[in-house]
This record gives structure tokens, C-alpha cells and sequence, in this order.
């Protein structure tokens, strides 16, 4: 018999699905994303040998390195991708002519943590992940664009990110049995 992975919903053997998910930033949900790459760090390895045990070595963890996360949504009106990307270079003064050394970044708030939350089939938050002092080091405002195909128009950003870690509030659901609306039968 399959080991239970789940506490609360204990009858429950599938797991968690990829497509409902919602971002917040701001403490404000963004709207229209399609697409988030995967969260995943990587630790390097300090490998030493003691003199006098020459067989083999001792491994120990060195520096953890985040990789960046890239946030995808179709082309609508709304600025939040550009607001935030332009936090990173203010292009005004470069718009005006003038020296690229005189680009303004603003320091007070060009970093973001954002929240990443996954939702069950029913529409309950089931994970959440915090992801700490985010910056757009990459910003696509309109992708490659092709009379020929039949595709949304995407856009993107890359976040360099210094950590992220579940929120431990986030606990299982209680998934509810389905049942009919009263007076369908």
C-alpha cells in the first residue's frame, strides 16, 4: 500500500497540479501570468582531506547560489513589468542624450519580495513560497513578433533573487467532498 503524504486529506494520492498560481508583490496580486520558471538553488561543494587520511575526503557546504526566476505574462496594458524594470535604469536620462553614467537607480525600493502561491483544483491556496530582495535583471517588453504564427504576445521578466523559502502558514486544505447546488438532483 502507497505511503500517505498527506496529513489532513488523507485519501488523496495525486499530486498538486501546475496551472493555478498567483503572484503578489506590493502586498497586490498581478495580474495575467502564464508562466513561472521553477525556484531552485544550488550549494557548492568544499571538498577537503585531512593529512593524515589520505582515502578520501571530507565534503562540506560552501556558498548557496539562487537562480533567477522568470515571471511570463501576455502583452496587456497594465505597467507593472516596465514600473519595475525601469526601477533598475531610469532611461530618461539616456532618452535626453546624456551620459550612461548618469543612469539613476532607485535604491529605496528597486528590490521586491514577492509572494508565489500554488492553488489546488478547488481554488485553495495549498503552498506558498517567499521570495526574497527580487530585482529585474531582465525585461522583454514585447517578444519577437511573426506574422505567420498564431500565438500570444509575451512578456517577461528575469528576477535575480538572494533567497526564497516556504511560508509555514500556509497549512493543507481540508478538500470538501463534491456535492450537488440544492435543488439539482
Amino acid at each position: 500500500m502507497p505511503t500517505r503524504e498527506l496529513t489532513v486529506n488523507t485519501t488523496r494520492f495525486d499530486p498538486y497540479k501546475n496551472f493555478k498560481f498567483r503572484i503578489k508583490w506590493d502586498k497586490v496580486y498581478v495580474a495575467g501570468f502564464s508562466k513561472v520558471s521553477g525556484m531552485s538553488r544550488t550549494t557548492q561543494v568544499i571538498k577537503q582531506r585531512p593529512g593524515g587520511d589520505p582515502s578520501t575526503a571530507r565534503m562540506s557546504p560552501g556558498q548557496t547560489e539562487y537562480e533567477p526566476i522568470t515571471l511570463e505574462r501576455g502583452v496587456t496594458h497594465d505597467p507593472n513589468f516596465e514600473i519595475w524594470a525601469n526601477e533598475v535604469w531610469d532611461h530618461s536620462n539616456a532618452a535626453n542624450g546624456d551620459d550612461a553614467s548618469n543612469q539613476i537607480v532607485s535604491l529605496k525600493d528597486f528590490r521586491k519580495d514577492i509572494i508565489i502561491e500554488l492553488y489546488n483544483g478547488a481554488g485553495q491556496k495549498v503552498l506558498a513560497y517567499k521570495v526574497y530582495r527580487c530585482w529585474v535583471m531582465e525585461y522583454i517588453a514585447i517578444p519577437e513578433l511573426d506574422a505567420n504564427s498564431n500565438a500570444i504576445a509575451i512578456q517577461s521578466i528575469k528576477l535575480a533573487i538572494e533567497g526564497w523559502e516556504r511560508d509555514p502558514s500556509v497549512a493543507e486544505p481540508t478538500e470538501e467532498l463534491f456535492s450537488l447546488p440544492q435543488g439539482a438532483e
